[in-house]
């Protein structure tokens, strides 16, 4: 019997304040589920910048993912927020858990002055507008651990696994966190959880195109 096809799906330790990450949580929750005949893998990976990309490559190595999705808390926003650019800049507004806090340093040296997601965005976008999950396009990913994981895979993917498709998705505060910070926007953990099956069961299929606005105006 053929080997299903592997999506990689990777969240976050908690950082800072918080007990909790969602992006951990939906990463334990979904591995091992056979999603439209790919099996998931969850991993869950250090909010530290000296062992986040390692531990993201070592991975990718060992798993051979068709479909890679990293996963990250951005607190505050009220959708999933599907990450359209990583940038090579590092500046860390807090401490990760190691107590690193550079501040303006390239992700990686030499390497270009930003990517773009491989995964379809605007056919994300769609599919999950059309389950009535909230969900919008972002276009920037932060300066912290998130964005250099993102910027990381993305330089992976472009230099020695073109065809793996992946990309980078932000989810807001657990409802439970929310109430730690002043009723900030929340989203229940399982639609969360439904937003990246729904990903995840879109991103490998064909497409057709869509002339669609996932921009900002600010």
């Amino acid at each position: 019997m053929k080997k299903p096809r592997i999506a990689l799906i990777t969240g976050f330790a908690p950082f800072a304040d918080d007990a909790l990450n969602p992006s951990a949580e939906i990463a334990r929750k979904l591995h091992g589920e056979i999603i439209d005949g790919m099996r998931i893998v969850g991993a869950v990976l250090p909010t530290e910048f000296a062992r986040a990309p390692s531990s993201l490559e070592t991975l990718i190595e060992q798993h051979h993912p068709a479909l890679l999705v990293a996963l990250g808390l951005a607190g505050g926003r009220s959708e999933i927020s599907l990450e359209r650019v990583a940038i090579n800049l590092i500046d860390a507004r807090i401490a990760d858990n190691a107590g690193a806090q550079p501040i303006d340093e390239a992700v990686i040296a030499d390497a270009p002055t930003a990517y773009f997601s491989s995964l379809p965005l605007k056919a994300l976008l769609l599919h999950l507008r059309g389950l009535d999950i909230p969900v919008a396009i972002s276009y920037s990913a932060g300066t912290f651990v998130c964005n250099q994981v993102f910027f990381g895979l993305a330089h992976l993917l472009a230099t020695r696994y073109p065809a793996v498709i992946g990309g980078f998705v932000h989810v807001p505060y657990l409802p439970q966190q929310a109430l730690l910070h002043n009723d900030a926007a929340s989203m229940a953990l399982d639609m969360q959880i439904a937003a990246i099956r729904a990903i995840v069961e879109t991103a490998l299929k064909p497409n057709i195109a869509r002339i669609i606005s996932g921009g900002a105006t600010h």
